[in-house]
Formats: structure tokens, C-alpha cells, sequence
């Protein structure tokens, strides 16, 4: 049974540390901005000083049929304290209801698997300025829409990861 727990651990920090490192340097062909030796220059990726608002999917919003995972990929890295904002139609006779899920594991979000998952988006909520969720701790945040039986979350793309940093982690 011990070894079991071990495994799940393992396999937390081993993802944990493929998304950090993945998306700390995906920038570098803009040259060295880290002062190490050489290219001593004022360039930045990431200038923000304090807490950014982010709207999911930029100006896509949160729909079916977009990939959500290549646009955190792009959009990344994202930092404690930010603040994303979904933005999708409320339910009519025209437009499909979406939510905002958030699961507890790495798991249950890749079987899209809503019965160990939280709605934290109601299908009410995305409209007007959208809904909003703070990044409030250093952890991975797994977000799906949890509308038809997770097959928006399974076969629309509606679902990322991020993975929140502290913003003196990059400088």
C-alpha cells in the first residue's frame, strides 16, 4: 500500500517538474535575459509587475472546439495571484450551456472523470464579464467543462492545466 502512495507522489513531482521546466525557458531563442555571463540585456518576457486578469482562450472565450491546452502552453507561464477569466454564452435555444470545472487530480482530469471534480463555473456565470477564478495557491489547476457528460471536456478540447509560480521566480 506504501508503495502505491509513493508512486501517485512520484508521479505528481515528475509532472510538476516537466511543466516547470517545460515552460520556463520556451522563450530562449529570444536570447539570455537570466544575466548569466552573456546578452546582458533589458528584454523580458513577462513584464507585469503585479497580478494579471487572463481571459480563457484569449479572444476565443471558452467554446467547444478550441484547444485550450496549446493556448495555456502559449499564454504561460501564469503566476499566484492572477486571475482567469472565462467568458462563454449563457444557455439559450441556440447556444450549447458550458461550466467550469476543477479537479482534484491529474487523474481524474485525463479520464475527464466530473465525479472527482468541483464545479466552480455554473453555466449561468460565464456571460457578461465572465467568470472569474483566482490563482490562489502553487499548485496545478485542472480545468474542464463539465457540460454533457464530460464530452465537451473529453472530445471539445475544453480542458488545460497550469501551474501557478511566484512572480520572483523568473527574474
Amino acid at each position: 500500500m506504501g508503495s502505491h502512495y509513493f508512486a501517485q507522489a512520484l508521479a505528481m513531482v515528475l509532472i510538476a517538474s516537466m511543466l516547470a521546466l517545460g515552460s520556463a525557458n520556451k522563450d530562449w531563442k529570444y536570447g539570455n535575459y537570466t544575466g548569466w555571463g552573456f546578452n546582458h540585456g533589458t528584454y523580458h518576457l513577462n513584464e507585469t509587475k503585479g497580478p494579471s486578469k487572463i481571459t480563457v482562450g484569449g479572444s476565443e472565450n471558452w467554446h467547444y472546439g478550441f484547444d485550450y491546452k496549446q493556448w495555456a502552453w502559449k499564454n504561460g507561464p501564469f503566476y499566484i495571484n492572477d486571475t482567469l477569466v472565462f467568458k462563454y454564452d449563457p444557455p439559450n435555444d441556440t447556444t450549447r450551456p458550458h461550466s467550469v470545472y476543477l479537479f482534484q487530480n491529474p487523474w481524474s482530469f485525463m479520464k475527464c472523470d466530473l465525479s472527482q471534480a468541483k464545479m466552480v463555473g455554473k453555466p449561468t456565470e460565464g456571460g457578461g464579464k465572465g467568470f472569474e477564478f483566482v490563482l490562489k495557491r502553487w499548485q496545478p489547476y485542472y480545468f474542464a467543462c463539465g457540460e454533457h457528460d464530460g464530452l465537451h471536456c473529453k472530445d471539445g478540447l475544453m480542458r488545460f492545466v497550469v501551474f501557478p509560480m511566484y512572480r520572483g521566480w523568473h527574474y
